[in-house]
Protein backbone atom coordinates (compact mmCIF):
# COMPACT_ATOMS: atom_id res chain seq x y z
CA UNK A 1 0.00 0.00 0.00
CA UNK A 2 1.13 3.59 -0.52
CA UNK A 3 1.07 3.96 3.25
CA UNK A 4 4.33 2.06 3.49
CA UNK A 5 6.04 4.36 1.00
CA UNK A 6 4.69 7.35 2.86
CA UNK A 7 5.95 6.03 6.19
CA UNK A 8 9.38 5.35 4.65
CA UNK A 9 9.61 8.92 3.38
CA UNK A 10 8.62 10.26 6.78
CA UNK A 11 11.23 8.15 8.49
CA UNK A 12 13.88 9.62 6.22
CA UNK A 13 12.72 13.14 7.04
CA UNK A 14 12.61 12.45 10.75
CA UNK A 15 8.86 13.02 10.89
CA UNK A 16 7.87 9.56 12.12
CA UNK A 17 9.22 8.21 15.39
CA UNK A 18 9.55 4.69 16.71
CA UNK A 19 6.45 5.35 18.79
CA UNK A 20 4.21 5.22 15.72
CA UNK A 21 0.86 3.60 16.34
CA UNK A 22 1.47 3.71 20.10
CA UNK A 23 2.14 0.74 22.36
CA UNK A 24 -1.39 0.71 23.70
CA UNK A 25 -3.13 0.89 20.33
CA UNK A 26 -5.78 -1.77 19.87
CA UNK A 27 -7.34 -3.35 16.80
CA UNK A 28 -10.18 -1.24 15.41
CA UNK A 29 -13.07 -3.14 13.83
CA UNK A 30 -13.95 -1.68 10.45
CA UNK A 31 -17.31 -1.41 8.75
CA UNK A 32 -17.22 -3.92 5.91
CA UNK A 33 -19.18 -6.91 4.70
CA UNK A 34 -18.92 -9.32 1.78
CA UNK A 35 -21.70 -10.89 -0.27
CA UNK A 36 -20.53 -13.99 -2.13
CA UNK A 37 -22.66 -15.14 -5.06
CA UNK A 38 -21.81 -18.60 -6.39
CA UNK A 39 -23.29 -19.42 -9.77
CA UNK A 40 -24.49 -22.63 -11.39
CA UNK A 41 -21.44 -24.83 -12.10
CA UNK A 42 -22.69 -26.73 -15.13
CA UNK A 43 -20.17 -29.58 -14.79
CA UNK A 44 -18.46 -31.48 -11.98
CA UNK A 45 -15.10 -29.95 -12.93
CA UNK A 46 -16.35 -26.39 -12.62
CA UNK A 47 -18.28 -27.21 -9.48
CA UNK A 48 -15.01 -28.21 -7.80
CA UNK A 49 -13.34 -24.99 -8.95
CA UNK A 50 -16.19 -22.81 -7.73
CA UNK A 51 -16.30 -24.64 -4.42
CA UNK A 52 -12.56 -24.06 -3.95
CA UNK A 53 -12.87 -20.37 -4.77
CA UNK A 54 -15.78 -19.97 -2.37
CA UNK A 55 -13.73 -21.57 0.40
CA UNK A 56 -10.88 -19.12 -0.22
CA UNK A 57 -13.31 -16.22 0.15
CA UNK A 58 -14.72 -17.72 3.36
CA UNK A 59 -11.25 -18.01 4.84
CA UNK A 60 -10.38 -14.48 3.72
CA UNK A 61 -13.47 -13.06 5.41
CA UNK A 62 -12.63 -14.96 8.60
CA UNK A 63 -9.11 -13.49 8.59
CA UNK A 64 -10.48 -10.05 7.76
CA UNK A 65 -13.06 -10.38 10.56
CA UNK A 66 -15.91 -9.16 8.39
CA UNK A 67 -19.43 -10.49 7.85
CA UNK A 68 -19.95 -12.92 4.98
CA UNK A 69 -23.29 -13.65 3.28
CA UNK A 70 -23.48 -16.50 0.75
CA UNK A 71 -26.02 -16.74 -2.05
CA UNK A 72 -26.51 -19.26 -4.84
CA UNK A 73 -27.29 -22.67 -3.40
CA UNK A 74 -30.87 -22.77 -4.69
CA UNK A 75 -33.01 -21.63 -7.61
CA UNK A 76 -34.02 -18.44 -5.76
CA UNK A 77 -30.52 -16.95 -5.93
CA UNK A 78 -31.51 -13.83 -7.90
CA UNK A 79 -34.38 -13.10 -5.56
CA UNK A 80 -32.14 -13.57 -2.51
CA UNK A 81 -29.48 -11.27 -3.96
CA UNK A 82 -32.04 -8.56 -4.63
CA UNK A 83 -33.26 -8.78 -1.04
CA UNK A 84 -29.71 -8.76 0.35
CA UNK A 85 -28.80 -5.65 -1.63
CA UNK A 86 -31.99 -3.93 -0.51
CA UNK A 87 -30.94 -4.64 3.06
CA UNK A 88 -27.41 -3.35 2.37
CA UNK A 89 -28.82 -0.08 1.05
CA UNK A 90 -29.83 0.87 4.60
CA UNK A 91 -26.16 0.96 5.65
CA UNK A 92 -24.61 4.40 5.19
CA UNK A 93 -20.92 3.79 5.94
CA UNK A 94 -18.15 1.32 5.25
CA UNK A 95 -17.60 -1.03 2.32
CA UNK A 96 -19.67 -3.66 0.61
CA UNK A 97 -17.73 -6.32 -1.28
CA UNK A 98 -19.84 -8.05 -3.93
CA UNK A 99 -18.14 -11.15 -5.34
CA UNK A 100 -19.39 -13.38 -8.15
CA UNK A 101 -17.90 -16.85 -8.62
CA UNK A 102 -19.19 -18.67 -11.68
CA UNK A 103 -19.90 -18.64 -15.39
CA UNK A 104 -21.13 -15.78 -17.50
CA UNK A 105 -22.73 -15.81 -20.92
CA UNK A 106 -23.49 -13.40 -23.76
CA UNK A 107 -26.14 -13.64 -26.44
CA UNK A 108 -24.86 -10.76 -28.56
CA UNK A 109 -27.09 -8.24 -26.80
CA UNK A 110 -26.71 -8.65 -23.06
CA UNK A 111 -24.34 -10.41 -20.69
CA UNK A 112 -25.63 -12.65 -17.92
CA UNK A 113 -24.28 -14.28 -14.79
CA UNK A 114 -25.48 -17.87 -14.70
CA UNK A 115 -27.34 -18.72 -11.50
CA UNK A 116 -29.38 -21.66 -10.34
CA UNK A 117 -32.76 -20.40 -11.42
CA UNK A 118 -33.13 -17.17 -13.45
CA UNK A 119 -29.83 -15.66 -14.59
CA UNK A 120 -28.68 -12.19 -13.54
CA UNK A 121 -28.27 -9.31 -16.02
CA UNK A 122 -26.24 -6.10 -15.66
CA UNK A 123 -29.44 -4.06 -15.87
CA UNK A 124 -30.96 -5.91 -12.92
CA UNK A 125 -27.84 -5.70 -10.80
CA UNK A 126 -27.39 -1.98 -11.48
CA UNK A 127 -30.98 -1.33 -10.47
CA UNK A 128 -30.63 -3.33 -7.25
CA UNK A 129 -27.41 -1.49 -6.36
CA UNK A 130 -28.72 1.96 -7.22
CA UNK A 131 -29.57 2.83 -3.60
CA UNK A 132 -26.30 1.61 -2.07
CA UNK A 133 -24.60 4.25 0.06
CA UNK A 134 -21.50 2.23 1.00
CA UNK A 135 -18.38 2.14 -1.09
CA UNK A 136 -18.75 -0.85 -3.41
CA UNK A 137 -15.99 -3.27 -4.38
CA UNK A 138 -17.30 -5.68 -7.02
CA UNK A 139 -15.45 -8.64 -8.48
CA UNK A 140 -16.84 -10.76 -11.32
CA UNK A 141 -13.99 -12.93 -12.52
CA UNK A 142 -15.97 -15.17 -14.84
CA UNK A 143 -16.59 -15.31 -18.58
CA UNK A 144 -18.38 -12.36 -20.23
CA UNK A 145 -17.95 -10.41 -16.97
CA UNK A 146 -16.97 -7.17 -18.72
CA UNK A 147 -20.59 -6.87 -19.79
CA UNK A 148 -21.38 -5.83 -16.21
CA UNK A 149 -18.77 -3.07 -15.99
CA UNK A 150 -20.49 -0.11 -17.73
CA UNK A 151 -23.74 -0.62 -15.82
CA UNK A 152 -22.03 -0.99 -12.43
CA UNK A 153 -19.38 1.75 -12.65
CA UNK A 154 -19.87 4.94 -10.69
CA UNK A 155 -18.73 7.13 -7.83
CA UNK A 156 -17.22 5.24 -4.88
CA UNK A 157 -17.17 2.00 -6.83
CA UNK A 158 -14.33 -0.33 -7.74
CA UNK A 159 -15.22 -2.83 -10.45
CA UNK A 160 -12.98 -5.76 -11.41
CA UNK A 161 -13.86 -8.12 -14.26
CA UNK A 162 -12.14 -11.19 -15.63
CA UNK A 163 -12.69 -10.23 -19.27
CA UNK A 164 -12.26 -7.12 -21.41
CA UNK A 165 -15.52 -7.61 -23.32
CA UNK A 166 -18.76 -9.53 -23.00
CA UNK A 167 -17.90 -11.71 -25.97
CA UNK A 168 -14.93 -13.32 -24.18
CA UNK A 169 -17.22 -16.23 -23.39
CA UNK A 170 -14.81 -19.05 -22.60
CA UNK A 171 -14.09 -20.20 -19.04
CA UNK A 172 -12.11 -17.49 -17.24
CA UNK A 173 -9.46 -18.34 -14.65
CA UNK A 174 -8.81 -14.81 -13.43
CA UNK A 175 -11.21 -15.13 -10.48
CA UNK A 176 -9.23 -18.08 -9.12
CA UNK A 177 -5.97 -16.13 -9.05
CA UNK A 178 -7.56 -12.94 -7.74
CA UNK A 179 -9.16 -14.80 -4.82
CA UNK A 180 -5.84 -16.33 -3.80
CA UNK A 181 -4.15 -12.93 -3.86
CA UNK A 182 -6.78 -10.82 -2.10
CA UNK A 183 -7.01 -13.45 0.66
CA UNK A 184 -3.55 -12.33 1.73
CA UNK A 185 -1.05 -14.15 -0.48
CA UNK A 186 2.05 -12.03 0.10
CA UNK A 187 3.44 -13.10 -3.27
CA UNK A 188 1.04 -10.44 -4.59
CA UNK A 189 2.19 -7.78 -2.09
CA UNK A 190 4.15 -5.51 -4.42
CA UNK A 191 4.99 -2.79 -1.89
CA UNK A 192 5.82 -5.20 0.95
CA UNK A 193 3.43 -3.69 3.50
CA UNK A 194 2.11 -7.13 4.58
CA UNK A 195 -1.29 -6.79 2.94
CA UNK A 196 -2.68 -7.11 -0.60
CA UNK A 197 -4.79 -4.34 -2.10
CA UNK A 198 -7.41 -4.74 -4.82
CA UNK A 199 -4.94 -3.26 -7.31
CA UNK A 200 -2.18 -5.65 -6.28
CA UNK A 201 -4.54 -8.65 -6.49
CA UNK A 202 -5.69 -7.43 -9.91
CA UNK A 203 -2.14 -7.15 -11.21
CA UNK A 204 -1.21 -10.52 -9.72
CA UNK A 205 -4.25 -12.18 -11.28
CA UNK A 206 -3.51 -10.63 -14.66
CA UNK A 207 0.09 -11.88 -14.60
CA UNK A 208 -1.00 -15.35 -13.50
CA UNK A 209 -3.52 -15.58 -16.34
CA UNK A 210 -0.89 -14.53 -18.88
CA UNK A 211 1.57 -17.11 -17.55
CA UNK A 212 -1.09 -19.83 -17.67
CA UNK A 213 -1.82 -19.30 -21.36
CA UNK A 214 1.85 -18.90 -22.27
CA UNK A 215 2.79 -22.12 -20.48
CA UNK A 216 -0.10 -23.98 -22.12
CA UNK A 217 0.88 -22.45 -25.49
CA UNK A 218 -2.67 -21.29 -26.00
CA UNK A 219 -4.15 -18.01 -27.23
CA UNK A 220 -5.46 -16.08 -24.23
CA UNK A 221 -9.26 -15.88 -24.21
CA UNK A 222 -9.57 -13.60 -21.17
CA UNK A 223 -8.17 -10.15 -20.34
CA UNK A 224 -9.15 -8.60 -17.01
CA UNK A 225 -10.23 -5.00 -16.39
CA UNK A 226 -10.18 -2.64 -13.40
CA UNK A 227 -12.37 0.46 -13.18
CA UNK A 228 -12.41 2.82 -10.18
CA UNK A 229 -12.73 6.36 -11.55
CA UNK A 230 -16.41 6.07 -12.46
CA UNK A 231 -16.14 6.63 -16.21
CA UNK A 232 -17.27 3.13 -17.16
CA UNK A 233 -14.08 2.26 -19.06
CA UNK A 234 -11.67 -0.19 -17.47
CA UNK A 235 -7.88 -0.51 -17.57
CA UNK A 236 -6.11 -3.74 -18.54
CA UNK A 237 -3.79 -5.35 -15.97
CA UNK A 238 -0.63 -5.18 -18.10
CA UNK A 239 -0.93 -1.39 -18.47
CA UNK A 240 0.11 -0.93 -14.84
CA UNK A 241 3.44 -2.62 -15.61
CA UNK A 242 4.17 -1.56 -19.19
CA UNK A 243 2.69 1.96 -19.30
CA UNK A 244 1.85 2.98 -15.70
CA UNK A 245 1.44 6.67 -16.56
CA UNK A 246 -1.38 5.69 -18.93
CA UNK A 247 -3.31 3.87 -16.18
CA UNK A 248 -6.21 6.19 -15.41
CA UNK A 249 -7.68 3.72 -12.94
CA UNK A 250 -6.17 2.14 -9.84
CA UNK A 251 -5.75 5.03 -7.41
CA UNK A 252 -8.55 3.99 -5.09
CA UNK A 253 -8.08 0.27 -5.72
CA UNK A 254 -4.50 0.68 -4.53
CA UNK A 255 -5.72 1.80 -1.11
CA UNK A 256 -8.19 -0.98 -0.28
CA UNK A 257 -7.32 -4.42 1.08
CA UNK A 258 -9.63 -7.15 2.31
CA UNK A 259 -7.28 -8.76 4.83
CA UNK A 260 -5.57 -5.95 6.72
CA UNK A 261 -2.05 -5.96 8.13
CA UNK A 262 -1.61 -5.59 11.89
CA UNK A 263 -0.46 -1.99 11.41
CA UNK A 264 -3.47 -1.17 9.26
CA UNK A 265 -5.83 -2.64 11.84
CA UNK A 266 -4.58 -0.14 14.40
CA UNK A 267 -5.98 2.76 12.41
CA UNK A 268 -9.50 3.90 13.25
CA UNK A 269 -12.03 4.10 10.44
CA UNK A 270 -11.82 7.91 10.49
CA UNK A 271 -8.02 7.90 10.49
CA UNK A 272 -7.94 5.47 7.57
CA UNK A 273 -10.30 7.67 5.58
CA UNK A 274 -8.19 10.76 6.29
CA UNK A 275 -5.00 8.86 5.45
CA UNK A 276 -6.42 7.74 2.10
CA UNK A 277 -7.37 11.33 1.25
CA UNK A 278 -3.90 12.61 2.13
CA UNK A 279 -2.21 9.88 0.10
CA UNK A 280 -4.19 10.88 -2.97
CA UNK A 281 -3.17 14.49 -2.40
CA UNK A 282 0.43 13.30 -2.15
CA UNK A 283 0.07 11.49 -5.48
CA UNK A 284 -1.35 14.65 -7.07
CA UNK A 285 1.52 16.71 -5.71
CA UNK A 286 4.16 14.32 -7.06
CA UNK A 287 2.45 14.43 -10.46
CA UNK A 288 2.88 18.21 -10.49
CA UNK A 289 6.56 18.11 -9.45
CA UNK A 290 7.91 19.09 -12.87
CA UNK A 291 5.66 22.16 -12.92
CA UNK A 292 6.75 23.49 -9.51
CA UNK A 293 9.87 25.17 -8.25
CA UNK A 294 11.78 23.48 -5.44
CA UNK A 295 10.69 25.53 -2.42
CA UNK A 296 6.89 25.41 -2.95
CA UNK A 297 7.08 21.70 -3.77
CA UNK A 298 8.97 20.73 -0.62
CA UNK A 299 6.86 22.99 1.56
CA UNK A 300 3.71 21.30 0.28
CA UNK A 301 5.34 17.88 0.63
CA UNK A 302 6.36 18.52 4.23
CA UNK A 303 2.87 19.72 5.12
CA UNK A 304 1.26 16.54 3.79
CA UNK A 305 3.83 14.29 5.44
CA UNK A 306 3.40 15.99 8.79
CA UNK A 307 -0.36 15.48 8.57
CA UNK A 308 0.20 11.82 7.73
CA UNK A 309 2.66 11.50 10.60
CA UNK A 310 0.05 12.84 13.00
CA UNK A 311 -2.44 10.18 11.85
CA UNK A 312 0.06 7.37 12.38
CA UNK A 313 1.16 8.58 15.82
CA UNK A 314 -2.44 9.11 16.91
CA UNK A 315 -4.39 6.39 15.09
Amino acid sequence: MRALLTATIMLGLGLLTGASFGQEATTRKRRAELVLVVGAPGTTEYEASFRAQAEIWRQACAKAEITLSEIGNNDRAAEELKARLRQASTVTQGQLWLVFVGHGSYDGREAKFNLRGPDLTPTQLAEWCQSLKQELVMLHGGSSSAGFLPAMAGKDRIIVTGTKSADEVYYARFGEFFAQAIAGDLAADLDQDRQVTVLEAFRYGGRAVTEFYEKAERIATEHSLLEDDGDGTGTRAEIFSTHPTQAKDGRRAGQIALVLSEDEKRLSELARKQRDKLELQLDDLKAKRSQMTETPYYEALEKLLRELSTLYTNP
